[in-house]
């Protein structure tokens, strides 16, 4: 291990101590949210240091067991000694470096997903609407909770647009990748001569906003529009103007939601999805500057960003950002995404650690 790293683990025993000693002073906890917060830190700084002292563990006995060598009865026990403790290091190294990897703050909160078609036509709302499935079906099998805030739908069956609530944990995290282009190739179902079209979707995950945190709005600059709900709902929902569209006026970001019966619950939603929106907007700005700097591995998540081809005559997929061809397309498409997610982690997970190297260099 390098002596950064030591130095580094080493910051963090005193830290753990520190920790150890404010949380024993009862008066803390009149301060819920600090204590929360130091609670938090401690669970998460007391992992990292018993892993870091269970490296160093194996450290000792790996040196025991070189000196072992010298005794021709103990050599044999002594060279399985030396394998098991450096396989044992190798692992907790790399554990370790990744522990340090910054992370999201954003990556456990829910997120808003947007689907809208692009260009295709009705082919591009029907693919639109594979991609929703695709989604819901992956967030059913983490055990999520979804809930369309506010759709639009095509002739054919398929979405214009599509904005979808995912509830859970971890949940940005895992699926702020997906934000970008998404082209398909495949022969439509209104295609009479067999060829094959190429149309494309925009996908976008937005974070939650946290309640403490969100904007604050100024009521001078949103208008709000009332309108009754299109699509499926019922007798109620098409007879009553429940429908809720907010638009900021300085930036014309317009958020909707007709999902439910009340006017009042909509707006609230709306005004949610708006906020993420807004915040979505500036973290974009950031990327865009920090790219400038240094481009990331899996791209800027921006909408124009081609990310990903899907294509179905050979079965295959294809995410660009990592060079990644999966041929199980079917599977993908029905909502087994585990293979495509992990791969993007670990192409994050590799670059940062690369950012943390130039850093310590």
């Amino acid at each position: 291990m390098k002596d950064s790293l030591r130095q580094q683990f080493d910051r963090l025993g005193f830290r753990l101590a520190e920790l150890d000693a404010l949380l024993a002073d009862g008066s803390i906890a009149a301060d819920m949210k600090r204590y929360r917060a130091l609670t938090k830190e401690q669970a998460e700084v007391s992992g990292l240091v018993e892993r870091y002292r269970r490296y160093q563990a194996h450290e000792a006995d790996l040196a025991a067991a070189r000196e072992m060598l010298a005794d021709t009865e103990m050599a044999e026990m002594a060279r399985e000694e030396i394998a098991s403790n450096e396989a044992a290091l190798a692992a907790l190294d790399q554990e370790l470096q990744l522990a340090l990897i910054p992370k999201d703050p954003d990556d456990e909160r829910n997120a808003f997903l947007e689907i809208r078609a692009g260009t295709g036509g009705d082919e591009s709302a029907l693919f639109a609407a594979d991609l929703a499935r695709m989604y819901l079906r992956y967030a059913e099998s983490q055990g999520w909770r979804t809930e369309i805030l506010s759709e639009s739908t095509s002739d054919l069956g398929g979405y214009k647009e599509l904005v979808v609530r995912i509830e859970g944990d971890g949940i940005y995290g895992r699926l702020k990748f997906e934000s970008g282009g998404h082209r398909v190739q495949r022969v439509p179902a209104t295609e009479t001569q067999g060829r094959i079209h190429t149309s494309a979707c925009t996908v976008a995950v937005m974070p939650e906003p946290d309640e403490a945190e969100t904007i604050t709005l100024n009521p001078a600059d949103l208008r709000i529009d009332t309108f009754r709900a299109s699509g499926a709902g019922g007798q109620h929902i098409n007879k009553t103007d429940s429908a809720v569209r907010v638009v900021h006026l300085p930036t014309g970001i317009v958020a909707e939601c007709q999902d439910g019966r009340s006017q009042h619950s909509n707006k609230a939603k709306a005004l949610q999805v708006l906020q993420a929106r807004i915040q979505e907007k500036e973290r974009s700005e950031r990327a865009a500057k920090e790219a400038a700097t240094r481009k990331g591995l899996i791209g800027s998540g921006d909408r124009s960003d081609r990310i990903r081809t899907y294509n179905f005559p050979q079965g295959r997929l294809t995410d660009h950002r990592i060079n990644l061809t999966l041929y199980k397309l079917g599977q993908i498409m029905d909502g087994d995404l585990g293979d495509v997610i992990q791969g993007l982690l670990a192409a994050q997970a590799a670059d940062q650690l690369a950012q943390l190297e130039e850093g310590r260099a």
